[in-house]
């Protein structure tokens, strides 16, 4: 589903004042669940990096920078994600050069390029195998709402500009739970980039016991060199099948891009071969470049990827030893 305006709107609107019902239901539902469910004990840690919205947070690029710093410190470390839009139930072990989008999702086919990947809808049978398989640590994807599973540290990514939208739950605004509950039980927020939503300043009054506040890590995505020199001053027609797709559309117009189209999706879109031959054939009557994000090109027909061009990016840390503090406990109980 593509993500509705009025989700991102200060102002009440008429279609969140008439779901609002809806969501207390969504919500009470919620709370029920985690109340009456006792979370099973994975064999070893489990970081979960999960968020307060529906999408578009930025959850992925965090995990993967996640992964390669537990690793570059001699951590084996798998990812587990449920494998949103896969057929497979799992536990399954991600093979890039095997699965498909529509097997396991698309977000686990670009986690698989970082550490071992596993999707299972039952978190803790997937917490399992990749325990059994040799991982020293778990990092899940999402799975913040969901309390199957124990975690034993908690980060939800926040983004900082458009924060907790419209501040009211599905299907009235975006918020999967209330920010009071849900930062309750995270141990430290990520604000993707600048906080304009007053993201750190909410941390600081939601402390643990013995801690004053919740550290906010910044962070930000940042296009590769290469891919950033090359939109400049050229024609793309963009398309992004995302939680919100205008984040991608905006950052290729910060880097000069001349933007003859924008073309939106709802997020995890399964593209057919005839949507890719528009996209193309509109971007060649228009003297463009048909230019998507990473996670969409995951899910394009293997035989159109080469006609596509992505714009890569990377997450960079504003401190990356406060990253480093965070992780701490846990990394310290995996290496002693």
């Amino acid at each position: 589903m593509k993500t509705p305006g009025f989700w991102y709107r200060p102002e009440a609107t008429p279609a969140a004042r008439l779901l609002a019902p809806a969501g207390a239901l969504y919500d009470l539902a919620s709370r029920l669940r985690r109340a009456v469910v006792t979370p099973q004990r994975a064999p070893v840690p489990v970081i979960c990096v999960g968020n307060l919205v529906a999408g578009g947070a930025g959850k992925t690029p965090v995990v993967l920078a996640l992964a390669r710093r537990l690793a570059e410190i001699g951590i084996a470390v798998h990812t587990l994600s449920r494998g949103h839009g896969g057929s497979l139930a799992g536990p399954v072990r991600v093979d890039p050069d095997r699965h498909k989008a529509a097997e396991v999702g698309d977000e686990p086919l670009l986690l698989a390029r970082a550490a071992p990947a596993w999707i299972s809808r039952d978190r803790p049978a997937g917490a399992r195998a990749a325990a059994a398989a040799g991982a020293q640590l778990i990092l899940m994807d999402d799975g913040f709402q969901n309390p199957s599973l124990a975690k034993d540290l908690s980060l939800l990514v926040v983004d900082g500009g458009s924060g907790f939208g419209n501040g009211r739950i599905l299907p009235a605004g975006p918020l999967r739970e209330r920010p009071a509950d849900g930062l309750a039980r995270a141990d430290a927020l990520v604000v993707m980039g600048p906080d304009r939503a007053g993201i750190a300043a909410l941390a600081a009054r939601h402390g643990l016991p013995g801690r004053l506040g919740l550290p906010a890590l910044g962070a930000r995505l940042v296009p590769s060199p290469e891919d950033a020199a090359r939109q400049r001053g050229r024609k793309v027609l963009a398309f992004a099948g995302i939680g919100r797709p205008e984040k991608f559309f905006a950052t290729l117009a910060e880097l000069g891009a001349e933007i003859v189209g924008a073309v939106p999706f709802s997020d995890h879109h399964a593209y057919t071969p005839d949507e890719v031959m528009r996209l193309v054939e509109t971007a060649q009557e228009r003297g463009a470049v048909p230019v998507t994000t990473e996670k969409d090109l995951v899910r394009l027909p293997p035989e159109a990827r080469s006609m596509v061009e992505t714009l890569r990016v990377d997450l960079v840390w504003d401190d990356p030893a406060a990253v480093d503090a965070v992780l701490e406990p846990v990394v310290r109980g995996v290496l002693r």
